[in-house]
């Protein structure tokens, strides 16, 4: 295994006070502070290769998670291996094989062209000249990030400057990338472009992915595999198939029919529109309404698993 996490935990102490001016002097004598568990028992594995989501509403751990396995932050109890080592300990030889990119942070240096940053990296890591041209020009071919690397970060588009960032995190050809909300406050587009080149750089390197995404186009691009978590702990650990299936109870049935005499009993209707009629019905009564729709003179007939986005909510309320 790639990544093997056993029973991990992690709490923070945050202050409290209350508003006011007296209870802000009380708490310069007498601080009062209050456990959080960020991360409550999570245990799981990602074999070599495999790209899993890591999803959950906000704070609901996972960025914390992110952290430890990466060696940013220290395990409160449990064990964490990643590619046989122990994050915390910040061994070079880990250092060098993983990477970990976060959305809402910027890791180049802002008033320098991305290409000065990606040189500091490759001292850094002490990565060939040749190799490191060859990687660099590769990945920025790959991003269609053009002399927009030649441009002050500072300068850059948002969409830019992640794809930049993006080249910098993998110039050292990192076996498992750890990717926090990689196209948060993207377009749509620029969403498209980054997750179509994480699915290229999996498959050419084999590189083990944990994906963090509000984004439930990003999941279902690149994630066979998805693990829940909320307030610190795992919900769910299987594949999105399966997720979809059992959490979703319900299918929407749309058809073009030329007789809509009727149509109202055979589940909820959505909407009509001219002769496009949308039902939602029970799974286990899909079959039955569109034998009973064939009946109305149907041209045309699609069935739909609900949302992602919809199937998530499920799991939280369960």
């Amino acid at each position: 295994m790639d990544i093997e996490v056993d029973g991990l935990r992690k709490t923070f102490r945050v202050p409290r006070r209350e508003a006011g001016l007296r209870a802000s002097l009380r708490s310069l004598v007498r601080r009062t502070t209050t456990e959080v568990v960020a991360v409550d028992a999570v245990s799981f594995s990602v074999e070599p290769g495999e790209v899993v989501g890591f999803l959950g509403p906000n704070g609901a751990g996972k960025t914390t998670t992110l952290k430890m396995l990466s060696g940013l932050l220290f395990p409160g109890s449990g064990t964490v291996r990643v590619l046989g080592h122990v994050p915390s300990r910040r061994e070079h030889d880990f250092l060098r094989r993983i990477t970990l990119v976060m959305g809402n942070r910027n890791q180049l240096q802002w008033d320098l062209p991305a290409l000065d940053s990606y040189e500091m990296n490759r001292a850094i890591y002490r990565i060939p000249a040749p190799d490191f041209r060859r990687v660099r020009d590769e990945l920025v071919e790959l991003l269609d990030l053009g002399d927009q690397v030649r441009k002050p970060v500072r300068q850059l588009s948002l969409g830019e400057r992640m794809k930049a960032e993006i080249v910098g995190a993998l110039l050292h050809s990192p076996q498992v990338l750890f990717l926090d909300e990689p196209t948060i406050g993207l377009d749509v587009t620029m969403q498209k472009r980054i997750r179509a080149f994480l699915a290229e750089y999996n498959s050419r390197h084999g590189a083990t992915v944990l994906l963090t995404s509000h984004y439930m186009a990003d999941v279902q691009a690149l994630c066979k595999r998805v693990v829940v978590i909320d307030a610190g702990r795992i919900l769910y650990d299987g594949s999105l198939r399966t997720l979809s299936a059992r959490y979703s109870q319900r299918q929407t049935i749309t058809a073009t029919v030329a007789d809509r005499a009727g149509l109202a009993g055979l589940g909820e209707l959505v909407s009509v529109d001219g002769d496009r009629v949308t039902l939602r019905v029970d799974k286990e009564r899909s079959a039955a309404v569109v034998a009973a729709l064939l009946g109305h003179g149907v041209t045309d007939l699609t069935i739909e698993d609900p949302p992602v986005e919809d199937v998530i909510e499920q799991v939280f309320a369960s």
